[in-house]
C-alpha cells in the first residue's frame, strides 16, 4: 500500500481558526504542502506578502508499518521551541500563533538560502562548519537542561518517546533478530530509564536547516527529558549511513562526526561528555540496525549489499559492544574500507 501524500489544501478547520484569530484575512490564501516528514502535515501559507508555516501532527505516521502516536506531541514541540528559543533564539523557528485547544501551530517560514543539511550530504557536500554548529547547539541544549528538575517536569513525555522511538526503532528491530533481542531489549530498558537532559529525539540532518551564517533546528515533536546519548547517537548514525551510501566520501563524513563530537564536547564539558559517550555504543548499533529493519528504514540505502554489510556490522558488535563511542567509530572506520566502492 502506498503512503498517503500531503494534502495541497489547508484543512478547512485550520483556516477557519486562523481567520477567527485574525491571523489570516483572505478567504483563499495561497497554500503549498511541504514534504520531508512522515509524522505531520505541513503547509506554507502566503497572504498579503507574508509567508508562514502551519504544522499539524498526524495520528498515524506515513510509513508502510502500522505506526500510531499521540498528537499531543504537537504541544511538546511548541514547548521545546519556546524553551530553546529562550537562550538560543536563532537556533529555532519563531512560533507566531498557537492555541491550547488547537492540534496545530504557526511558525516562521525559513526563507532565502536555507537548505536542509541532508540534501547537502547526499550530494557529497562536506562542510565541517555545519557539523560544528550542530555540535555546539546540541551541547548547549543538553548542558542548559542537564539535571534541571523544572525542565524534567515540563518534558515528562516518556510515553510519547516510547511510541515514536523506542518501539519503532528498538523493539520492532528486536522482533526480527531473536539472537540479538536480549541486547536490544536491555538497551531499550536502559534508555527508557535514563533522565539527564532535554532530548530532541530527531536530531538528524533533515531537521537541521542550514544557511551561510545560521543553523536552525526543526521537528522537535519527540522532545523528551531523558538520555542525551540518544541525540548524539542518532545524528552519528545518520552520518555513518551516509559514509556507507557514498563510500568515496566516507573520509569526509567520518570527519564530520569528529567535528560534531568535538564541538559538542567543548560545550558540554569533559565530565558530562564522558557520561554521554559511555551510553552511546550499544545505542548507536541498535539505531544502525533499525534503519534497515525497523519501522522507519532509511530510503536512500537501497543497495542490498550495503544493507547486509550494516546488518553484519551491527549484529557482530551488539553481541560484544565496545565500551567507548570512539572505539565504536574506530571499528566502523576499519570495516568500511573493505566494502566495495
Amino acid at each position: 500500500m502506498k503512503n498517503s501524500l500531503p494534502s495541497q489544501e489547508l484543512a478547512a478547520e485550520i483556516l477557519e481558526a486562523l481567520q477567527a484569530a485574525g491571523f489570516v484575512k483572505e478567504a483563499s490564501p495561497i497554500v503549498t504542502a511541504l514534504t520531508g516528514g512522515v509524522s505531520c502535515e505541513i503547509w506554507r501559507v502566503e497572504e498579503g506578502g507574508r509567508r508562514f508555516v502551519v504544522k499539524r501532527a498526524l495520528p498515524k505516521l506515513r510509513v508502510e508499518a502500522d505506526w500510531h502516536a499521540d498528537v499531543a506531541r504537537n504541544r511538546y514541540e511548541q514547548n521545546y521551541l519556546r524553551y530553546v528559543g529562550g537562550f538560543l533564539p536563532e537556533a529555532v523557528p519563531k512560533i507566531l500563533l498557537s492555541g491550547e485547544k488547537w492540534d496545530f501551530f504557526v511558525m516562521e517560514f525559513l526563507d532565502g538560502d536555507f537548505v536542509d543539511w541532508k540534501k547537502h550530504l547526499l550530494a557529497g557536500e562536506i562542510d565541517p562548519w555545519v557539523a560544528e554548529a550542530a555540535g555546539r547547539t546540541l551541547g548547549q541544549i543538553h548542558g542548559r537542561s542537564w539535571e534541571d528538575g523544572n525542565v524534567a517536569r515540563q518534558f515528562d513525555t516518556g510515553r510519547n518517546f516510547h511510541d515514536l522511538r523506542i518501539a519503532p526503532y528498538l523493539l520492532a528491530t528486536a522482533e526480527k533478530y531473536p539472537e540479538l533481542a536480549p541486547s536490544i531489549y536491555a538497551e531499550a530498558s536502559r534508555l527508557a530509564g535514563t533522565r539527564r537532559a532535554l532530548v530532541h529525539g530527531d536530531y538528524s540532518p533533515k531537521n537541521l536547516m542550514v544557511a551561510p551564517d545560521r543553523l536552525v533546528v526543526l521537528d522537535c515533536e519527540v522532545a523528551w527529558y531523558g538520555d542525551p546519548a540518544f541525540d548524539v547517537s542518532f545524528l552519528t548514525s545518520h552520518l555513518l549511513l551516509k559514509s556507507l551510501h557514498r563510500p568515496s566520501d566516507a573520509v569526509g563524513f567520518l570527519g564530520l562526526i569528529d567535528a560534531f563530537l568535538a564541538a559538542y564536547r567543548a560545550e558540554l564539558g569533559d565530565k558530562r561528555y564522558a557520561v554521554v559517550a559511555a551510553d552511546c555504543p550499544r545505542l548507536l548499533l541498535c539505531l544502525l540496525l533499525a534503519r534497515v529493519d525497523g519501522k522507519s528504514p532509511v530510503e536512500y540505502l537501497a543497495d542490498e549489499g550495503k544493507r547486509d554489510f550494516l546488518r553484519g556490522f551491527a549484529a557482530r558488535h551488539l553481541l560484544n559492544p565496545p565500551e567507548e563511542l570512539s572505539e565504536c567509530l574506530s571499528l566502523w572506520r576499519d570495516a568500511l574500507p573493505k566494502f566495495p566502492k
